[in-house]
């Protein structure tokens, strides 16, 4: 879960020119088991969940949780944005409990360019809630859809590592002078 000291959660929704960034709604949930549950989704982090384990653990709410937004495109969930503290025995990076930048859209939400928007919004919010504090993002490196966007979002390489049997890819982001 992502401390946030003294920042306030949820924040306001955050609006970008297409999108709408907020907190979870119950009104999601059919949404994140269809996230999980999708092969495509799945690909490289870890494959497809099983439906119906999902209908039995998630949430009525899911996603209730400092870090967590739900990405909205006309009043529908298309995906979702996550921050979240890189826990100590995970590799890749300087130091541990840094945060973490993860990402999960529909497969009909991509090419859109709508996770470039929502993760740049996130990153623009976190930016002004806590100045200076850096964000990792870490992908595999056959997700070239993935580390595109990295580059796109201004995140730099700091090093690639086996782990689950793929090469994966340790880039960290920090906000730079407004």
């Amino acid at each position: 879960m992502l401390e946030l000291g003294p920042v306030a959660w949820p924040p306001a929704p955050i609006k970008t020119e297409r999108l709408v960034l907020r907190q979870s709604e119950a009104r999601d949930r059919p949404g994140i088991v269809e996230l999980l549950a999708s092969p495509q989704v799945g690909t490289y982090v870890g494959g497809a969940q099983p439906r119906d384990e999902l209908e039995s653990v998630v949430p009525a709410v899911p996603g209730q949780r400092p870090g967590f937004f739900v990405v909205e495109l006309d009043d529908a969930m298309i995906g979702t944005v996550t921050l979240d503290r890189r826990e100590s025995e995970r590799p890749g990076g300087p130091e541990s409990g840094e945060v973490s930048l993860g990402y999960m859209f529909l497969p009909n939400a991509w090419g859109h360019g709508y996770a470039a928007e929502a993760c740049a919004a996130v990153l623009a919010w976190f930016a002004e809630a806590l100045p200076g504090e850096p964000v990792a993002l870490c992908t595999q490196t056959a997700n070239e859809r993935s580390l595109r966007l990295a580059t796109k979002l201004g995140f730099s390489e700091v090093e690639r590592f086996e782990k689950y049997g793929a090469e994966q890819w340790f880039g960290v982001w920090t906000a730079g002078p407004s």
